[in-house]
């Protein structure tokens, strides 16, 4: 640095950080469901021992968890950020198919097999379909809901989710 102070903006619930104000932006309203869905995750993973909710629900939210931790810090719009969320899922599914934890050295590590999974299941790819359909469904509902209450939905390339 070459001595200048840099001046720091507080990130407003749609604030924007990074290089040009396009690539990142903090949505207070996508963070706390975020953690919501996080603690809900933690809470099946080191408590439910099922056959229905600790596999299927809890694969299935895993979807709706990255998606909106994606729509907290970035740009990317409804479409792109639930394809971003499935795939992420789909690679960590196969990383399980190809025992990644054990070549990467944390098989034995608790949260790791907690967080990336330990066993590969196809089953899984329908209760991740169905996570990505959850997110599109309650986008849908969300924006109908806007509309009716006369909150006009602005579409931009960088942000559909925007309000005025």
């Amino acid at each position: 640095m070459s001595g200048q102070a840099v001046a720091s903006r507080p990130i407003a619930r749609h604030g924007t950080v990074g290089f040009g104000g396009n690539t990142m932006r903090f949505d207070t309203r996508y963070a706390a469901l975020t953690l919501a869905l996080l603690l809900t995750e933690i809470a099946i993973a080191l408590f439910v021992r099922d056959a229905i909710v600790r596999p299927y629900v809890g694969d299935a939210l895993a979807v709706v968890l990255v998606y909106a931790g994606l729509r907290t810090i970035t740009r990317l719009d409804v479409l792109p950020a639930v394809l971003l969320a499935l795939a992420t899922a789909i690679v960590i599914e196969f990383g399980q198919y190809f025992h990644l934890l054990d070549h990467i050295g944390l098989a034995g590590n608790r949260w790791a097999r907690i967080i990336l999974g330990s066993g590969f299941d196809r089953r899984d790819f329908v209760a991740y379909a169905a996570g990505a359909l959850i997110v599109l469904l309650a986008e849908r509902y969300r924006r109908a809901s806007r509309a009716a209450a006369g909150t006009r939905t602005v579409r931009s390339p960088n942000d559909s989710s925007s309000t005025i």
